[in-house]
């Protein structure tokens, strides 16, 4: 039996081990975290669709799309906003099997089953603060809370699937404390830059709404609010932009750990891309499907700079300091 075949895999993956049940090799429950991430990373894009089509009161009950009746009715908006709801099933699925699943892991490990855990219970927030959305007319403070939430589940969905593909000890500790720690600096302006997004997102003339319905929007600036909050957007994200480059280079150094550079430079790219896009729609007046673009692009990049964080690597404890690796050492791509 060739050892990539399907079958190989197959044994490897299930199989009984000293009469205890059913058991998970690390390979498949990476792809079943790897299957959660994609999902979420999915419910984001097809949320913002929701938004951006003027579907968000498609349905305006909650499970049920009408009062009385649960699937949607042919109309565009109503089919948009069930099919996402629809959706947020399967990944409500998805994420139960890989929190259940972690259990079944071996070798187990208890912080996997702890990240996977977060998942459905991320999930439920979601389902209740879209029927506050519903309820409450899609307010925009509510549905920016939709928005970071997500960003949340995320985070959690990341960190399951990068863990889980490793065990402890196999990959080796980072010495460069200052490069670490430099990426890992680069998180909260990359909050700072997609939370002044949902701002903007919440200023402007996508509220979400359809049929002529007033939703309410920011306007703590008055007619100037958009542009404000727009400006001050890409200003952060320049810091931010600017900052990730500093970081290369600061990695790039010598005796420095360049593991992170890789995925550091994707972040960089992406945000460049969102400037252009940024730019087009801004001048276009903000189409939606631009719109739609950015938001995109900024999940993306979020994932993008959360690879960086997991890539750099866990500093090596003080006390092991005085028997770290070369110089040299430090430049592999490990």
């Amino acid at each position: 039996m060739e050892p990539g075949s399907c079958a190989a895999v197959a044994v490897r993956t299930y199989q009984l081990r000293n009469g205890r049940g059913l058991t998970l090799s690390r390979q498949t429950y990476f792809l079943i975290a790897a299957v959660a991430l994609g999902s979420l990373v999915t419910i984001v894009l097809t949320g913002a669709a929701v938004r951006l089509t003027a579907s968000g009161l498609g349905c305006p009950a909650w499970p049920k799309c009408y009062d009385g009746q649960v699937y949607a009715a042919a109309d565009f908006n109503a089919v948009i906003e069930f099919g996402n709801r629809m959706f947020t099933g399967f990944v409500g699925i998805v994420v139960i099997a890989a929190s259940l699943l972690a259990f079944l892991r071996r070798p187990f490990r208890w912080h996997l089953a702890v990240f996977a855990a977060l998942l459905p219970i991320g999930v439920i927030c979601q389902a209740v603060l879209g029927a506050l959305v519903v309820e409450y007319d899609l307010k925009p403070g509510l549905v920016m809370m939709h928005f970071i939430l997500s960003m949340i589940l995320l985070d959690a969905a990341f960190a399951l699937a990068w863990c889980s593909r490793f065990e402890p000890g196999e990959r080796r500790f980072s010495d460069d404390r200052l490069g670490v720690w430099a990426v890992r600096c680069l998180i909260p302006i990359g909050q700072l830059t997609i939370l002044a997004g949902t701002i903007s997102t919440a200023s402007g003339p996508h509220p979400g709404d359809h049929e002529g319905e007033i939703v309410q929007r920011f306007d703590f600036k008055g007619a100037d609010t958009l542009q404000w909050v727009v400006e001050r957007h890409a200003a952060i994200a320049i810091v931010f932009g600017l900052s990730a480059l500093a970081t290369v280079l600061l990695l790039r150094r010598d005796g420095g750990d360049r593991r992170a550079v890789k995925p550091l430079l994707v972040v960089i790219g992406l945000l460049g891309l969102q400037g252009v896009i940024g730019g087009v729609q801004w001048a276009l007046e903000l189409p939606a499907g631009i719109v739609w673009a950015h938001i995109a692009v900024a999940t993306f990049t979020w994932v993008a700079m959360l690879w960086s964080v997991a890539a750099a690597g866990q500093l090596r404890p003080r006390e092991q300091s005085a028997g770290a690796s070369s110089p040299e050492r430090a430049l592999e791509g490990a």
